[in-house]
């Protein structure tokens, strides 16, 4: 894993300016600070020659040097740093390269630049001496609380860095969870149809390929035993829709060992949709049902809208609890069946949600699609929700 504090940083052009500009500032008012006729300094001549001519000449080769902090910062700081010591052009950069060495937040690179700076400082008044601090022990008092701000205001940058890198990092993280656990669901929807509609169709359509096999390859049947095969092959294709719920539409529970024998009860389908509403309302939840289904429909698409009503009920309860909820059922085997739940805001806000996974629709979402249907869901401007569906027959 790479360390926040060694992760490069990109700067703006506009924070590369700023910076800059700091740095000329800060070493302008200490150029001024020296020269200025009022402080009582007095510089030999050797040394203004020195201060006009070769001291700008450094403070700009530290200019150009402090750009290349974020590849070697603790070099690039005692560098600059020890420049500072000769130039007073340099103390700008210096400045910088000590802050931006503190984001880092380690002590054994920060305290030897640190000690650096204030032996710097030295060197400059020993350089020009201004007699401002009276004695060196007044020079220190001065020097150490200086050059300490600099350290404190970087370590504070690099501690509110780390804090939002870590605050970054924890949302991917939490972002790639919730991804796989999308994956992950909907693989297990798809294995669990897939298992459920093998297992319902497996025994019909064998019995289905081999009279129609038999009605291919055998020339010498008599007209009795021709309507025979006949007759079973479209018997068994009518059973193997019904046979979804009756014969195999048991599914062992995937978290039950296989050798525990536990099976659940038939599928439910769309004849079972009044009892759900009964248990939901014996739950406490108002619910108002309208079934307008004309004639049977296929028991694979009624255990799909019974799971829909299903799962649109429980998220009721769980996101708007007490709120009324209306379910209507429409359509017939020729036109299929549309699914219509709505339930209105929350009547109680200040009861705290279930907490949800938001899995329960992305399942109903795969079944509708690989049923052929459709689906739409989502919040009303009434401060409710609505999903509605509808599922075609097969013919």
């Amino acid at each position: 894993m790479t360390d926040i504090a060694s992760r490069p940083r990109r700067i703006s052009r506009w924070g590369h300016a700023w910076r800059i500009l700091a740095m000329l500032v800060i070493s302008g008012l200490s150029a001024a600070a020296i020269t200025a006729p009022t402080n009582g300094a007095i510089i030999p001549d050797d040394r203004l020659v020195w201060l006009r001519f070769v001291d700008p000449f450094l403070g700009l080769l530290a200019l150009v040097v402090t750009m290349l902090r974020h590849r070697h910062p603790v070099v690039i700081a005692m560098l600059v740093t020890a420049l500072s010591a000769v130039s007073l052009w340099a103390v700008g950069p210096s400045v910088l390269v000590l802050a931006s060495l503190a984001t880092r937040r380690r002590f054994r690179e920060i305290i030897p630049v640190t000690v650096v700076a204030v032996a710097a400082g030295f060197v400059q008044e020993w350089l020009y001496p201004t007699g401002g601090f009276g004695t060196w022990w007044g020079y220190i008092a001065f020097a150490v609380p200086v050059t300490a701000i600099p350290v404190v205001l970087g370590y504070s940058i690099g501690q509110r860095r780390e804090l939002v890198d870590n605050l970054r990092d924890r949302a991917e993280t939490a972002e790639r969870e919730q991804q796989a656990r999308v994956a992950q669901a909907r693989t297990a929807e798809r294995a669990r149809i897939a298992r459920e509609m093998h297992d319902v169709l497996a025994h019909r359509m064998s019995l289905v390929a081999m009279h129609a096999g038999v009605l291919s390859f055998r020339r010498d049947l008599t007209a009795q035993e021709q309507a025979t095969a006949a007759r079973t092959i479209e018997e068994n294709a009518h059973l193997a829709l019904r046979d979804l719920r009756d014969i195999l539409g048991v599914l062992r529970d995937p978290t039950t060992p296989a050798d525990a024998g536990a099976i659940e009860p038939p599928q439910p389908s769309l004849t079972d949709v009044p009892e759900l509403i009964e248990q939901t309302r014996t739950a406490g939840t108002t619910v108002d049902f309208d079934d307008a289904v004309d004639g049977p429909v296929p028991a694979s698409v009624g255990r799909a809208a019974y799971r829909i009503v299903q799962e649109a009920l429980t998220n009721a309860r769980k996101h708007a609890p007490g709120a009324r909820v209306d379910v209507a059922l429409a359509g017939s085997a020729a036109d299929g069946v549309r699914v219509s739940i709505h339930n209105v805001a929350s009547i109680n806000p200040a009861a705290e949600p279930l907490p949800g996974a938001g899995l329960g629709l992305l399942g109903l979402s795969e079944r509708v699609d690989l049923a052929g249907g459709r689906i739409e869901h989502g919040v009303d401007p009434d401060g409710g929700y609505t999903v509605r569906a509808w599922l075609p027959c097969p013919s």
